[in-house]
């Protein structure tokens, strides 16, 4: 063994020693204040009379005046004898009050530390600890998110995730999905929920993904649901988040809101046939533009109310599309306008609206309104139509709680 390890062995013993010491010492220590505070400073007086069964009389220099105990004298009898308290006269107070020594301050005890429980520290808003209030979310509202049309995942998150992190993170999978995915987030800042877009970021911690059960494609297949899923339990392991998933009867769900939509997916069309010579290009675009309709990417003229969304459309009857080149020397035998009618609000009206603007054209270019097999459309057809095919299609939906033209009526029948 070397000097080293000897010497080290030696420190180790003292130290111990050392600290042996100091606890008893530290013991003897408060066993002597603890002894000098709680000793008695006289004979207990009723102990000693008690023992005795006479009266002891107080000295008059005693530090304290005790009232005066006595037993009462009787014959011996087998009852027990109980001592009787006397309360001392006023003077007798008063004498032994001034004949008492001052009594000394005892020693205070130091009371024994309790730790207390860590509290987490506030948030200091202009130099003053505030409490952060928490924010109550609430549920998604439906037009973002509605849990008959979707399979909604919702994810709590530890920490705040950029939006274009959480879009980007299952790309590669949610791409060959069949059916469109919807990406919903709780702005803490605006507090309000809302739909993440590639164009915007915003940091979330509370979020819910929504694959879409059907559209006009048909309902989610089996396949489209496991890919789905496994992408949102990686998004979950990667963003250390559970994910909630609503019970599994999801295909049966899908299946009966298909057949739901089968019975008024609706669209209604007005042929616009020529009598004779065809129908230009420029005036197609000017009585369009004058009845307030625009043209489109799609090759369509369509009108849209006040909140942006198409109530009607106009499309060549042929094949060739409208653009603005074309429609400079274009010309047409026929037009059709076109009422998609879960996707209109009110449709009825729109439908009037859409009869108004025909007849004008008609009027305009020399035109009839026929049916689908070119026989003329009477205003006893036109009315029987908005009745039959558009005021009961959308009472029904209406009746489901899905209103046409609405957000939701818009994700599903798209």
């Amino acid at each position: 063994m070397t000097e080293l390890q000897m010497g080290l062995i030696g420190l180790g013993a003292a130290a111990v020693v050392g600290v042996f010491g100091y606890n008893k010492w530290q013991e003897m220590r408060q066993r002597k204040l603890a002894e000098a505070v709680l000793k008695p400073q006289h004979e207990d007086v009723l102990l000693a009379r008690v023992k005795t069964g006479e009266p002891v009389a107080v000295a008059p220099e005693s530090p304290r005046q005790e009232p005066e105990l006595r037993v009462e004298e009787s014959e011996p009898s087998l009852e027990r004898v109980e001592p009787v308290l006397v309360d001392p006269t006023p003077t007798e107070v008063e004498d032994a009050m001034a004949m008492a020594p001052t009594p000394e301050p005892e020693p205070a005890i130091p009371a024994p530390a309790i730790a207390a429980e860590p509290v987490a520290p506030l948030p200091v808003v202009g130099g003053v600890a505030e409490a952060a209030p928490e924010i109550d979310a609430g549920p998604v509202p439906a037009e973002l998110l509605d849990p008959r049309l979707e399979f909604v995942v919702a994810m709590e998150l530890v920490e705040p995730v950029s939006s274009l992190q959480i879009l980007h993170s299952q790309r590669s999978a949610l791409h060959r999905l069949n059916k469109p995915v919807h990406w919903i987030g709780f702005n803490e800042k605006t507090r309000e929920w809302q739909r993440l877009a590639q164009d915007g970021e915003v940091d979330v911690r509370r979020l819910r993904v929504g694959l879409q059960l059907v559209n006009r494609l048909g309902p989610v297949s089996e396949g489209d649901l496991a890919i789905f899923t496994n992408a949102m339990q990686a998004l979950a392991d990667e963003l250390m988040a559970v994910a909630d998933m609503p019970p599994s009867r999801v295909l049966d769900q899908a299946a009966e809101i298909d057949r739901f939509c089968a019975a008024v997916d609706l669209e209604i069309g007005l042929n616009l046939v020529s009598r004779g010579s065809a129908f230009p290009g420029t005036k197609i675009r000017a009585l369009a533009e004058a009845a307030g309709m625009m043209l489109g990417a799609d090759g369509l003229f369509t009108r849209y109310d006040d909140a942006g969304r198409a109530q009607f459309s106009l499309q060549n009857f042929e094949s060739t599309p409208f653009s603005v080149e074309a429609l400079r020397s274009l010309t047409t035998h026929g037009l059709t306008f076109l009422l998609d009618v879960p996707r209109v609000d009110h449709g009825e009206r729109v439908f009037m609206q859409m009869t108004e603007v025909a007849k004008r054209f008609a009027d305009t270019l020399q035109g009839a309104l026929v049916d689908d097999n070119r026989q003329p459309l009477s205003d006893a057809q036109l009315d029987h139509i908005r009745r039959e095919f558009i005021g009961k299609p959308q009472a029904t939906m209406a009746g489901f709680g899905l209103a046409a033209g609405s957000p939701q009526a818009l994700r599903l029948f798209s």
